[in-house]
């Protein structure tokens, strides 16, 4: 108090001491006419330096200077147009003021003070115009860091000008002389103008950094280095540390809009987040919030809302301030109209009262704007930081999940609870304070009404809280159905993820159709609940457009029944009243449905969080050289599933001292795999005790390898020490292979190692465990995929070579390996039946001697086929050409041929604005588009009915109680009613149409993009990770189903809402239109200017989703890898620079687009202090209650305007979705499934004969020829082997005979058929494939060997049994019923491969071929395939692509293939004959092998 009677006293004294001056004799000083007389002068003296300036320059200067140094204008460009823009503003406050005083005069009269206030105004419009081109020729032309001297000059000087006016208005004020008000307002924006202009001018520019980036940025999101500028990445946010000016108008932001302005931003372009909003340090605080609160306990939802609520408690405190501010100053409208209307109606309290109620309504708007961008930054940015610790815990989560929980929850379905669930949290945070926010804004509302209309308010409460009540059932409702739906997208995600994982299996048995169908049955499920849940929305948003309509007919028809007169002041204050009270009842059911939908998935992600983690007390781990014991397994008994009554591994006992190597064999499903695992801790502990000292590494059967460089793959996190590096490459075979690939190890892996053959992968594998230098390595059966040669230099090199000194166990089922370990461990049904050193266990028991006899029983075989012994072993190793990359394996290895060959090339993403056919495609796909004019129909006549229910309310209520009503209360209410009734009807057929409309365009999309994706031929799947379509199946899918119709609509409709309001507001002011058009014009130019970075940055957003969902698919794969390896913190860092690169992206976008309304926003408070100053100053012959509805709506007018601007915007950004889907519908398509005209007979091949002519096969048009013209002939019903070296071409040939590749010369005939000129499906369907990797998917053992039902359940048992699989399934309780769980992970590898053949001896095609098909079984299940395919394969043509030399020296022919060639093609004995043969040499090689393994018996 103290201080604002000081102030006062203050400002009296200085107002007296003026007055004295006034009264001096200098009384022509303070004169209008010589005030503004003056002030012409200069402006017209400046004009006219100006001219002489630019004459001067242009013919004795010249344009010599040009630009000397370009570099500097971009550090200038903040400062000099933010200077520039001021220039033309006040030349346009100028004209805009000339304009009105104009108009005012001309109707009131002429004196001499107006006609030169005229001419200055004339004058300053001019001469402002005159500087801005001045100053836009300065700022391109000149490479100074000042600005020129002459401009400084005439700010100080306008500005010290402006000063002296403003004083002297301010004492002729103060001392009630008679003043204009114009005078008052001009000469206080010319001194705010000035004050910038002088701040700009005097303060030098320093060096690069502009001094308003110092100002608004503090000088951090540009730094000195034009590199570190351009490359925004390696700079944190300008954020951080903005100083307030520029945190308010989100000028901080600004860099980055003016860079995406002028290229096109990648993501380095965009700065870092700050360590709060970065998942690393958001992360850190949420995890020691929830394990303090859940260490005592279990977990529960609560207990994660809390911790997510206390990791983030301020900012959500400071957003739920701002929202009671917005809620606060939205009201100040209402509250104020009546006492505006009585003013207009000349009932004012006080002179000038107007211009005080313009000042609180600009006031009010003022604080709402920036209150209400404020809050919508803030929300965003606690969305974003949520979402990213979620994710994060849910990946942390996949990283120790129990084999058995993981078995529960599939990959698909741990991905929709990172980009379905965790998204849907983080979206919450817009409606995290709209529970509490209604009861204000309700209270508030009714306050308002009270003051108004007395006790009618009851009835507008009553009204209000029948349509809140109304929300419950709705919610409940959409709540289920959100439910369903989301179950049936996790299900239909699940099978999507694992047939993309097996879709080369699927084109090779030509099953891809009923896949396809199987996802569209899914999808079927998913819309019925879809349908459900848009109709119930479309009835929600009926309930709450009419609720404003509803709550005020039941208030203005009590005030009817209670005698309350009604008058239009009142009303008009009632009816914005209720307008804003809309929002909130319309935003409820959102706001419900947000809830129950967050609830859904806050249950099933704190289920997910609960499920059992891998015991960690399975092993007992010791430090390196704590123990001589390196493994001990003490009464060990071990199961997968802990509910099943026969445990996995039983009575597991034995010890391994340092450097021992340990062989670990048995037939296939005995338990090998299951017993590393369980050293691996893997496996839950029945009873036991298992210890462990030292380091471990670990090669899985399976090879796991991440997408990424190879030197990635093999370092594997370690630094790099080149020559270890160089020592291991040797070892593995793996140097020819990179030499060949034009990236060497640089090379990119394509996803799950798609560009690499099975032998490189598992090399791979094997260098990455190398590489580690642990103390204990375990390998999976390491070299089943390898090829002979490869195989035993592998085992020479590596086990017996750089591990001779370590801990080895390794399980195989090659016999010849076995010797050379210090302890085999033969296994059976679990339980380990014999162990000790070879020639110990030999003849102690039957299980070992089954194996080693049918090893031995192959070696006949090769003996008897071998004519003599090989010679020249020399000549072996010098032929090697191991290393040459199998490009066969895949459909682009090849690229790596040229340098700008990589397989998985970055996303493609659409540059530029989203083009117009995207929208159109989207508009018509449904009915033609017959829909949308309907829609819009029903929006438009909904808004005319709604201006003409207000406007007849205002016009037929008196202004006062003295005046007459113009109509009946009767027939007032009639009317209102008609109207009322007649828009809901509107709302109801616009919102049915809408979703109509959006939901047969999400369907039909959806239907499209699969079967595009369907169709895709196999060289599409090599190149694009799962992460990138699933990306469009889920996120995509997600926008178009529930997201972008509403967009459109709202698009649509806030445009109309815009025209309805400027329409009424021109009907009384129609002056406004001389400011309305400029400050259009500035909206659309501020749109222009934000869309290319908030396009580009919405891109980003889509693009870096798909690397943070491909990173976790790949970790849910190698989980087991990975935690042997115990990189499970490097993993965790990983996936948290993936988040954050997702998070950087989505925060500039939030806060560019509220940059955009903040500015929007001033522009039409702009409009709005324009139209109210008109309403003032023009008040003669305006309709009081018109001009009072006119206010009413332009209190909506900056609301409406950022909506538009927003939706255009935010459907711009999101239909990105419909752009990337669309991508995908344009993908080329393999060649038909079936060609009517040249369909083969039903009996085709009938006798299987595979004629081959000049074969010449290329994977790209610009890549080199992989087969070279290969032309031979398979005769039918004879065995064909085909080898070669690694990277000969084998799979190639394969690969043409099922048409994954087209022949790019030459031809394949079967049966007298060119394979070229049918359909690939009646080509796929007539032959049968045994492929390298045995494949099972999710379903039962029925759907897995007959998945398009062709086959009775005896013929199913039949193929059972002919495999050897019968008795292992009728063991199972379901029997063919039986589950099999993703990628058949319950059934061993070499199961699997049974059940492959026992899909071919269901099938029984004349041709089979078998791609390495045994190289996952032990020798004895090798037979025993080999057995049946000869039994019952007789008759049929089975080509062999194989390893092992046994599998093929039965065969009829062979074929031998070197670099794309055939090197050799006759009888195995023949071959054999002739010892120089290359087929001699490599039966010589395997033989040599093999045996020497026997003689050291």
């Amino acid at each position: 108090m103290e201080l604002a009677d000081s102030l006062r006293h203050g400002t009296l004294a200085f107002l007296s001491n003026s007055t004295s001056l006034i009264y001096s004799g200098t009384d022509f000083l303070t004169k209008p006419i010589f005030l503004r007389g003056f002030s012409g002068s200069l402006h017209l003296g400046l004009l006219l330096v100006l001219f002489v300036s630019f004459v001067w320059k242009k013919l004795w200067v010249g344009d010599s200077e040009g630009s000397n140094d370009r570099l500097n204008k971009n550090e200038r460009v903040l400062c000099y147009k933010q200077t520039l823009f001021c220039c033309l503003g006040v030349s346009l406050f100028s004209l805009v003021w000339f304009l009105l005083n104009y108009f005012y005069w001309y109707k009131n009269g002429w004196s001499g003070d107006e006609l030169v206030t005229l001419l200055d105004l004339a004058l300053r419009t001019l001469s402002w115009v005159a500087v801005s081109v001045y100053l836009h020729n300065q700022f391109f032309d000149s490479a100074n860091t000042k600005f020129p001297f002459l401009l400084r000059v005439w700010w100080g000087s306008y500005f010290a000008f402006s000063c002296y006016c403003l004083v002297v208005d301010l004492v002729l004020y103060g001392q009630h002389v008679s003043l204009q008000v114009q005078y008052l307002a001009s000469d206080a924006v010319s001194v705010f103008a000035g004050l910038f202009l002088c701040f700009m001018g005097f303060l030098k520019i320093k060096g690069e950094d502009t001094l308003l980036e110092e100002l608004l940025l503090n000088g951090d999101s540009i730094n000195n280095s034009e590199s570190t500028k351009s490359r925004g990445g390696d700079t944190v946010t300008p954020y951080s540390n903005a100083g307030l000016f520029s945190i308010l108008t989100f000028s901080w932001m600004g860099s980055l809009i003016a860079r995406g302005n002028k290229k096109t931003l990648d993501l380095e372009d965009v700065p870092q987040l700050y360590s709060g909003d970065s998942v690393v340090g958001a992360f850190r605080v949420f995890r020691s919030k929830l394990e303090s609160d859940s260490a005592a306990s279990g977990f529960t939802t609560f207990k994660l809302v809390k911790a997510l609520f206390l990791s983030a408690w301020k900012e959500i405190l400071w957003t739920a301030l701002l929202a009671v501010l917005y809620t606060s100053a939205t009201y100040v409208g209402p509250y104020l109209i009546d006492a505006f209307v009585q003013y207009l109606n000349g009932r004012g309290k006080f002179k000038n009262q107007g211009y005080l109620l313009a000042s609180a309504f600009l006031v009010g708007k003022l604080v709402e704007c920036l209150s209400q961008r404020h809050w919508f930054f803030r929300l965003q940015q606690i969305g974003i930081r949520i979402r990213a610790v979620l994710v994060a815990m849910i990946y942390n989560k996949g990283l120790t999940l129990s084999c058995q929980s993981k078995q529960g929850h599939t990959s698909g379905e741990i991905i929709n609870f990172m980009t379905v669930d965790a998204e849907r949290i983080g979206n919450f945070s817009w409606y995290l304070h709209d529970p509490w926010l209604v009861i204000i804004q309700v209270v508030l509302a009714l306050f308002i009404l009270y003051k108004n209309l007395g006790l009618a308010t009851l009835a507008a409460l009553v009204a209000t809280v029948i349509v809140m009540l109304l929300n419950y059932p709705l919610g409940r409702l959409q709540e289920n159905f959100q439910d369903k739906l989301m179950k049936c997208k996790d299900k239909r995600m699940k099978a999507t993820s694992e047939i993309l994982r097996n879709m080369r299996i699927l084109k090779l048995q030509a099953w891809e159709m009923k896949f396809l169908s199987k996802i569209e049955e899914l999808r079927k499920t998913e819309a019925g609940w879809l349908k459900k849940f848009v109709y119930s929305s479309s009835i929600v948003s009926f309930v709450f457009w009419g609720a404003p309509t509803f709550v005020s007919v039941a208030t203005f028809g009590s005030c009817m029944l209670m005698g309350i007169p009604l008058e239009s002041g009142k009303i008009l204050s009632a009816l914005a009243t209720f307008r804003i009270l809309q929002e909130p009842i319309y935003n409820l059911p959102d706001t419900i449905s947000m809830i129950v939908q967050t609830k859904v998935s806050l249950d099933r992600i704190a289920s997910f969080l609960r499920l059992d983690d891998l015991q960690s007390d399975v092993v007992q781990k010791f430090p390196r050289g704590s123990s001589d014991t390196a493994i001990e397994i003490v009464d060990g008994n071990f199961s997968w599933d802990l509910s099943s009554p026969n445990p996995t591994l039983k009575d597991i006992n034995f010890k391994v001292f340092h450097g021992m190597r340990v062989a670990v064999c048995g037939t296939v499903g005995s338990g090998k795999s299951s017993l590393l695992s369980c050293i691996l801790g893997e496996v839950p502990k029945i009873s036991g005790t298992l210890r462990l000292c030292g380091k471990k590494a670990y090669v899985a059967q399976s090879p796991w390898i991440q997408s990424g460089k190879i030197e990635e793959n093999i370092l594997f996190g370690e630094e790099m020490d080149r020559e270890r590096y160089e020592r291991i490459l040797e070892a593995c075979s793996l140097k020819k292979d990179l030499e060949i690939l034009s990236f060497g190890d640089q090379t990119v892996i394509g996803e799950r190692g798609i560009n690499l053959s099975g032998g490189q992968k598992q090399r791979i594998q094997i260098a990455r465990a190398l590489y580690q230098d642990a103390d204990i390595y375990l390998f999976d059966d390491p070299f089943s995929a390898v090829d002979a040669h490869t195989g035993s230099h592998l085992f020479k090199e590596v086990l017996l070579g750089l591990l001779s000194s370590k801990t080895v166990i390794y399980v195989t089922h090659q016999v010849e390996f076995l010797p050379s370990a210090d302890l085999i461990l033969v296994m059976k049904d679990g339980r380990i039946t014999q162990a000790g050193y070879y020639n110990e266990i030999l003849n102690s028991g039957s299980d070992f001697m089954e194996l080693v006899g049918a090893h031995k029983t192959a070696l006949s075989t090769l003996d008897s086929k071998q004519a003599g012994p090989a010679s020249g072993n020399e000549s072996i190793s010098k032929d090697n050409t191991n290393g040459v990359p199998e490009k066969e394996e895949n459909g682009k290895a090849d690229e790596m041929a040229e340098p700008k060959g990589q397989i998985v090339q970055e996303e493609e993403r659409e540059k530029g604005r989203v083009g117009f056919p995207v929208y159109w495609k989207y508009l018509t796909t449904a009915y033609g588009g017959a829909l949308v004019p309907f829609i819009l129909l029903a929006h438009i006549l909904f808004q005319i009915l709604q201006i003409g229910s207000n406007y007849w309310m205002a016009w037929a209520t008196p202004g006062s109680k003295d005046v007459k009503p113009v109509v009946s209360g009767y027939t007032l209410m009639v009317v209102y009613v008609a109207f009322a009734v007649g828009s809901a009807f509107c709302i109801l057929a616009r919102s049915t149409l809408l979703v109509t409309a959006g939901y047969k365009t999400a369907t039909l999309l959806f239907n499209k993009m699969h079967l595009c994706i369907f169709r895709a031929p196999m060289s599409f799947f090599d190149s694009t990770p799962s992460g990138r379509i699933l990306n469009r199946a889920s996120t995509d899918q997600i926008a178009v189903d529930m997201r972008i119709p509403y967009l459109v609509g709202s698009v649509a409709f806030s445009m109309i809402q815009l025209l309805g309001i400027i329409a009424v507001v021109s009907q009384v002011a129609w002056q406004v239109f001389f400011v309305f058009i400029p400050v259009i014009a500035a909206c659309i130019w501020y749109q222009q200017y934000y869309i290319p970075s908030a396009r580009e940055l919405s891109r980003l957003v889509g693009v870096c989703n798909a690397p943070v969902i491909q990173h976790f698919s790949e970790t849910i794969s190698g989980s087991a890898t990975i935690r042997s390896f115990d990189q499970q913190l490097r993993f965790r860092e990983t996936n948290m620079k993936l988040m954050d690169s997702y998070s950087r992206p989505k925060f500039h976008n939030a806060a560019a687009m509220e940059w955009l309304c903040f500015r929007l926003d001033m522009l039409s408070s702009i409009i709005f202090a324009f139209s109210l100053l008109f309403l003032i100053s023009f008040r003669k012959g305006i309709d009081p209650a018109i001009a009072g509805l006119a206010v009413t709506y332009g209190l909506n007018l900056n609301m409406i305007q950022a909506w538009m601007i927003w939706s255009i915007c935010n459907m711009e950004n999101t239909f990105i979705s419909v752009e990337r889907i669309l991508q995908y519908m344009s993908i080329p398509s393999e060649p038909p499934l079936v060609i009517e005209e040249n369909q083969p007979d039903y009996s085709w091949p009938s006798h299987g004969e595979v004629d081959i002519g000049n074969l010449q096969v290329r994977y790209a048009p610009h890549l080199p020829l992989v087969l070279r013209g290969l032309t031979c002939t398979f005769p039918g019903g004879k065995k064909i082997g085909i080898v070669g070296r690694t990277g000969s071409g084998k799979s190639t040939l394969i690969q043409a005979l099922f048409r994954i590749v087209e022949p790019a010369a030459g031809q394949i005939l079967i049966d007298g058929i060119n394979i070229s000129l049918i359909g690939v499906h009646d080509l796929r369907s007539r032959l049968s494939i045994i492929p390298q990797d045995p494949t099972m998917f999710e379903g039962t053992v029925r759907s897995n060997l007959d998945p398009l039902e062709e086959y009775t359940d005896e013929q199913i048992w039949e193929a059972l049994d002919k495999c050897q699989l019968g008795d292992e399934v009728r063991k199972k309780e379901k029997k063919l019923d039986s589950t099999v769980t993703e990628n058949g992970e319950n059934w061993s590898m070499g199961q699997r491969q049974l059940v492959c053949l026992g899909r071919v001896l269901l099938k029984k095609s004349k041709v089979l071929v078998l791609d390495e098909a045994t190289a996952s079984v032990d020798t004895a299940t090798d037979n025993l395939i080999q057995q049946t395919i000869r039994q019952h394969f007789s008759d049929c043509t089975v080509i062999t692509i194989a390893h092992r030399i046994t599998s093929v020296l039965d065969s009829d022919m062979v074929l031998l293939l070197s670099q794309g060639l055939i090197e050799e093609y006759d009888t195995p004995i023949k071959l054999l004959e002739n010892n120089s043969s290359s087929f001699a040499q490599l039966v010589a090689e395997y033989s040599a092998r093999s045996k020497s393994s026997f003689e050291k018996l």
